[in-house]
């Protein structure tokens, strides 16, 4: 399993239910990593998608703790457990941990490696996660060029969990 996320220079990954900036060049970043990949996220997060509905091209798996919720084309499951149990069926590769900032905080030493967008800004936020530069099982393993959109740098880079 692996996790993509979008973070400024404090992790913060979320403002107000939604991102902490639009990029479009992330966008089709994000769709090639997975497209025909299973993801995992949590109920806010899905609620913050268009419509609040699924991601097409994708096997949706939500993460929620209340009992009662259902979406059509998506699998629920309500702990942590319970994801690891349904996504033992898919290649590691094939499973990727979308959000938020719960989920991510929950997941991340269950993950191989991290595909972070490093926005160079510190942008208006209230969910954040921890900070895979600080923990001593996270190294950068890549970097692309440096992207600017509106003024903003931002930069795609590759975690690897040594640990795994």
């Amino acid at each position: 399993m692996n996790l993509i996320v979008a973070v400024d220079n404090n992790w913060a990954v979320g403002y107000k239910g939604g991102l902490l900036t639009y990029l479009p060049g992330d966008l089709p970043y994000f769709k090639e990593k997975t497209m025909n990949k299973v993801v995992v996220m949590g109920r806010k997060t899905l609620e913050s998608l268009p419509k609040g509905k699924p991601l097409k091209g994708r096997k949706n798996v939500i993460l929620t703790r209340d009992k009662n919720f259902s979406c059509e084309n998506t699998v629920i499951c309500h702990s942590k457990d319970e994801v690891i149990e349904y996504i033992r069926q898919f290649e590691a590769e094939d499973v990727l941990v979308i959000g938020g900032a719960e989920i991510y905080n929950l997941f991340m030493n269950s993950c191989k490696k991290a595909y972070v967008t490093r926005i160079y800004s510190e942008l208006p936020a209230d969910k954040y996660i921890n900070n895979m530069d600080e923990l001593e099982n996270w190294g950068i393993t890549w970097k692309s060029d440096i992207n600017v959109h509106e003024g903003i740098e931002y930069q795609w880079t590759l975690y690897e969990n040594r640990e795994m």
